[in-house]
């Protein structure tokens, strides 16, 4: 009898954004708002299952970006003043509100648990978010995954492998600062692959990745178990097909919130900044008072309804691994679901206890178990051998919304900086001092300009012009230092204020990007 194994993978990625001056300091909500919805409510249901005796596993990708800002003491103190302004809002939205209106009981409702984050938060994880998961990868129930510094496109820099190499070491030395290991799988950033990436990504001795479905259904040849069982790569890497997911349509379910309509885009402007400060520009808050239907959001339905969707969610798996292993016949099959972080919370409020059913389900099936990645290729030399497809689980499947009429103007200067930086790491392969730090700074601007987040936000109309002013900003950078090393005269004062104005990446070395003898 056949093992059955599911695969429960958890991308958590933010751009990275971090500003100290007022006119920007609203941008630094979007990550405020993933702590309070995403990160502290997933650690918390961790820490219930574990004081409950329950076994879970989960896949789970943390990218360099989000490392280096919840890291960030600026930051963490940004956070605690931001939640301190979000309980004052509440304490206006009470006093707004009738008694037994029921937005006055939501609102009592979010303000309670922003007081509970704040102490979560202070006190609980004493503002380090990354060792509580560092402590469950320790512990068995995560495995973590690496991916590239800056969560760049790969497939639009494979004729390059120099500045993939750079995405891969540079990533991969950030996540052993912060995780103290070097993991086995990584995580191709948008799933995009096409062929050749396999040979840079292996001889960074990673086991396995992870592909959109029809990078293995239109491989050469064909799998014989599809994507319900891993393969490998002419090069032994093994390649994970990822469930395909008819759109997540119990997501959206009426009962559901509706989080869109956020009392931070809704009220009158006046009263928001009478509360939150002039912060220049409408954000998130987490009061919403409506269900998707319309109707009042009632907790207790939501909840019943994550729940009985998450029921839903295991016996179609249970049933596809049990067709799966009827038609395969022999040897094991497994399932790979992969799921970005926002849908726990962020685009889906009741996420979080929709996953928090699904493993504690999927516990207690007799039909299948849960299995982490690595736990699956004990037989990796004896697997099928394929050449994927090339694929990504954006656009239509190729990433093509990475490289569209908004975006497709930004290739040509990061590939021209890239060609640069190759030749400035061979130019200047032994420089000290100050042009070795230029050389750094040149590198960390260069990896933020090739960070996949400014071409999709250009590409989904989130922020464009910041996205397009970040890029330009990382671009002026890099020619600024590329330009200063050919004159020989580079402005200390001016590379003291980049060096402080992005603080990531502290131990870069310019020579990731040099080429491999």
């Amino acid at each position: 009898m056949s093992k059955k194994s599911l695969v429960i993978n958890i991308v958590a990625h933010s751009p990275y954004i971090r500003h100290l001056d007022e006119s920007n300091a609203f941008r630094n909500n979007i990550l405020f708002s993933e702590i309070s919805d995403i990160y502290l409510p997933l650690l918390n249901m961790f820490a219930d299952l574990e004081s409950e005796g329950i076994p879970f596993k989960v896949n789970m990708v943390v990218s360099p970006t989000l490392c280096t800002m919840l890291a960030d003491p600026v930051i963490q103190q940004q956070y605690i003043e931001w939640l301190e302004k979000i309980i004052a809002l509440g304490e206006a939205e009470i006093d707004k509100y009738d008694s037994n209106d029921y937005r006055g009981k939501l609102a009592s409702k979010y303000m309670k648990q922003a007081k509970q984050n704040l102490k979560d938060f202070q006190e609980t994880f004493n503002q380090d978010i990354l060792s509580k998961i560092k402590y469950y990868t320790n512990h068995g129930n995560i495995e973590l995954m690496a991916t590239a510094a800056t969560y760049s496109f790969l497939p639009h820099y494979v004729d390059m492998p120099e500045a993939v190499q750079a995405q891969i070491e540079t990533g991969m030395q950030i996540h052993k600062s912060y995780f103290g290991l070097v993991p086995e799988g990584f995580w191709l950033p948008y799933m995009g692959y096409v062929p050749g990436l396999e040979r840079i990504i292996r001889p960074y001795v990673f086991n396995y990745s992870i592909v959109d479905t029809h990078s293995l259904l239109f491989a050469n040849p064909q799998p014989t178990a599809g994507v319900f069982s891993p393969v490998r790569c002419e090069n032994s890497l093994v390649l994970f097909g990822c469930d395909y997911e008819k759109n997540g349509s119990y997501r959206k379910a009426g009962v559901y919130r509706n989080q869109e309509k956020d009392t931070g885009f809704e009220a009158d402007e006046d009263y928001l900044n009478s509360v939150l400060g002039d912060i220049g520009a409408r954000v998130k808050t987490g009061y919403r008072y409506n269900a998707n239907d319309g109707s009042e959001y009632n907790i207790k339905a939501a909840m019943s309804q994550a729940k009985a969707d998450a029921e839903a969610f295991i016996n179609e798996k249970s049933q596809k691994l049990e067709k799966a292993a009827e038609l395969v016949k022999e040897g094991d099959v497994s399932l790979v679901c992969s799921f970005d972080a926002s849908t726990f919370g962020g685009s889906w409020y009741e996420g979080i206890e929709w996953l928090n059913q699904v493993l504690r389900t999927a516990v207690d099936n007799e039909d299948f178990e849960l299995a982490t990645c690595s736990e699956l290729i004990d037989k990796q030399y004896s697997l099928q051998r394929i050449a994927p497809f090339a694929g990504a689980n954006v656009g239509t499947g190729y990433g093509e919304c990475l490289l569209d009429n908004n975006n497709s103007w930004m290739i040509r200067y990061v590939r021209k900086a890239c060609e640069r930086m190759i030749d400035l790491a061979v130019r200047f392969s032994d420089d000290t001092g100050l042009k070795a730090r230029s050389l750094n700074l040149a590198s960390k601007e260069l990896l933020l300009a090739m960070a996949g987040d400014w071409p999709m936000m250009l590409h989904d109309g989130e922020m464009p012009e910041y996205a397009e002013e970040r890029f330009k900003e990382s671009v002026s950078a890099f020619s600024t230092v590329y330009d200063s090393l050919g004159s020989n005269c580079i402005s200390t004062e001016w590379l003291t204020k980049m060096e402080k104005k992005h603080p990531l990446f502290s131990d870069m070395n310019y020579h990731v990007f040099s080429r491999r003898k």
